[in-house]
């Protein structure tokens, strides 16, 4: 007889509760849910306690191919850092013009996105938001407009990583169905999910610069709540709106032509190239400046230990080498450009593509994972951190940087992932015991963890599920902080109550990305982290508060869009 489904929730009401409740960090909680999840799987599933340490190790190596991509992200961002490149580039948005709107289009959501699609993990928020402080931008602003900025990006993450390892690695276990639904690999399908994710996304990310705008306009425009007003919102409309285009055209065409590592990189450096191009043209240009009240109206929770606009607040983006003024555009984003082409070239010629997945030497393999049927795999020449480290290397020269520069961007790269490392091991390996509760010989069950819930789930909502289905999305990423470890918690889950209601399970996996996709904007550790950089510690509960406005606007039409999808549009496909 299968366990029951509050038997199999558990794990993640002990995730929740810890998280949520108790406010105890990631890298605390994850360890004593996986410890729950592993218990579960003894004592009601008769899961081996070597088929749990099997599991286990799976999801270590898969958390390791993530560090992976996290590590060499991280490395080219604080080498460009370092190297001033990162401020010549900030620089150059800036002096399109001193309008805060155009301000936050360009910075809260271009680049916001861009260093979404290059680092992910919560960095976009944690620089650019001391980016706009240190324009003048009042502090809580400042962390709004970058988190609300850089959500839809979030879909690809780090060069893909929500769904090359986010799909991908609980999909694996159900493997056999989507094989037998078509696809030649579990690969191909999450890619194509992905594509679809990508459409889901960019209809809706249309609107975020103006959500972005708003945001900052209607809640700081004003230090009165009474005299609040959208007006000056209305002038810098067709600005929004073309924004949102530009990004979202790129963005759904990268993800179906090339894949998941590119559309939140190439979407924002296309986009945000368009969209300077018209600006500096006089194209869509505010006829008056709008700026922020004087600061000394400024109500006190606006700002924090760091004075907006000043030398401290400066100094959070001083650069470690010299030269940046004579820096010009294009060098300063030719390591990036050279990513592009880099993933590009192992993405889309297929002998190059074959040989760094199949060929010797290029994955770290363990079959038959002590003794059982658990395989584990580390894609060390294909997975994008690879090519973001030599990407890194090319910068040193191309920057002229000295050693000690160098070694900083390393050792901060390598500082910033130990946290995160213990939270994903963990959470993966929770994960997999949840996936593979089943796959035991002895297990006294007909279906995992994940099957017991997704049963239980389309039982109670039947028909009306699409329409939640974000929701689930957004609740992991809430949870957990990141899209990526939303995705691996929730992936075959959707998947799998797709199967149970017949309907098109792609559409499914894709809404699960839409909701981890804003989920982020809430996520506590991510809204902690973008506090601590401008001196507003403490303020979580509030911009939480507000950012559930584009929260609601995410989840409500990502619903309708979901059910479109699946009941009008293409019903009975994928």
């Amino acid at each position: 007889m299968t366990p029951s489904a509050p038997l199999a929730l558990i794990p993640l009401v002990v995730v929740g509760v810890l998280l949520i409740g108790l406010l105890w960090p990631a890298s605390r909680a994850m360890p004593v849910a996986w410890v729950a999840a592993a218990g579960v799987a003894f004592l009601a599933w008769d899961m081996p306690l070597e088929w749990i340490a099997a599991a286990s190790i799976d999801g270590a190596m898969a958390a390791i191919e993530i560090l992976w991509i996290v590590f060499g992200a991280l490395v080219l961002l604080y080498t460009l850092m370092n190297s001033g490149a990162v401020d010549r580039i900030n620089a150059g948005f800036a002096s399109i013009s001193d309008d805060r709107r155009v301000q936050v289009v360009l910075l809260g959501f271009f680049l916001a996105t861009f260093i979404e699609g290059v680092a992910g993990f919560g960095t976009p928020a944690a620089v650019v938001a001391p980016l706009l402080l240190a324009l003048g931008f009042p502090a809580l602003a400042a962390v709004v407009a970058a988190l609300v900025g850089h959500a839809v990006a979030t879909v690809f993450g780090a060069v893909g990583t929500p769904v090359i390892v986010g799909f991908e690695q609980p999909l694996e276990t159900v493997a056999d169905a989507i094989i037998g639904g078509g696809f030649d690999s579990v690969g191909a399908y999450a890619v194509a999910a992905g594509g679809w994710a990508a459409v889901f996304n960019g209809i809706l990310g249309v609107l975020m610069p103006l959500f972005a705008v708003g945001m900052v306009v209607y809640f700081f425009g004003e230090t009165d709540p009474d005299n609040r007003s959208l007006a000056p919102v209305w002038e810098v409309l067709p600005l929004c709106l073309f924004a949102g285009l530009a990004f979202a055209v790129p963005y759904v065409a990268s993800a179906w032509l090339v894949g998941p590592e590119l559309p939140s990189l190439f979407a924002a450096m296309a986009g945000g190239g368009v969209v300077v191009a018209a600006l500096n043209a006089g194209y869509f240009l505010p006829e008056e400046e709008w700026e922020f009240p004087e600061r000394e109206e400024w109500p006190d929770h606006w700002v924090g230990s760091i004075e907006p606009g000043s030398e401290e607040a400066d100094a959070t983006t001083e650069t470690i080498d010299s030269g940046t003024e004579s820096m010009s555009i294009l060098r300063a984003w030719s390591p990036y450009l050279v990513l592009v082409v880099l993933l590009v070239g192992t993405r889309v010629v297929d002998p190059v593509a074959s040989f760094l997945q199949e060929g010797p030497g290029m994955a770290i393999e363990w079959s038959g994972v002590l003794g059982t049927d658990v395989t584990g795999a580390i894609a060390w020449a294909y997975v994008p951190g690879t090519w973001l480290l030599v990407s890194a290397l090319v910068a040193i020269p191309l920057f002229g940087m000295g050693r000690d520069s160098v070694s900083d961007a390393w050792r901060e790269a390598g500082a910033k992932i130990i946290s995160p490392a213990i939270a994903l091991v963990f959470v993966i390996a929770m994960v997999e015991i949840m996936l593979q509760t089943a796959d035991a010989p002895a297990s006294v069950a007909d279906g995992s963890m994940i099957v017991v819930l997704a049963d239980a789930t389309a039982s109670t909502f039947g028909a009306a599920y699409p329409f939640l289905a974000p929701t689930v999305g957004a609740l992991g990423a809430f949870i957990a902080g990141s899209i990526t470890v939303s995705n691996i918690t929730f992936t075959a889950f959707q998947f799998e109550i797709a199967q149970g209601l017949a309907l098109p399970t792609q559409f499914l996996v894709a809404a699960q990305s839409v909701g981890a996709a804003i989920g982020n904007v809430i996520a506590i550790h991510n809204v902690i982290a973008a506090l601590a950089t401008v001196g507003l510690v403490g303020k979580t509960g509030r911009v939480v508060r507000l950012n559930l406005i584009p929260l609601t606007y995410y989840l409500v039409v990502g619903g309708l869009l979901t059910g479109l999808f699946v009941y009008v549009l293409a019903p009975g496909t994928f």
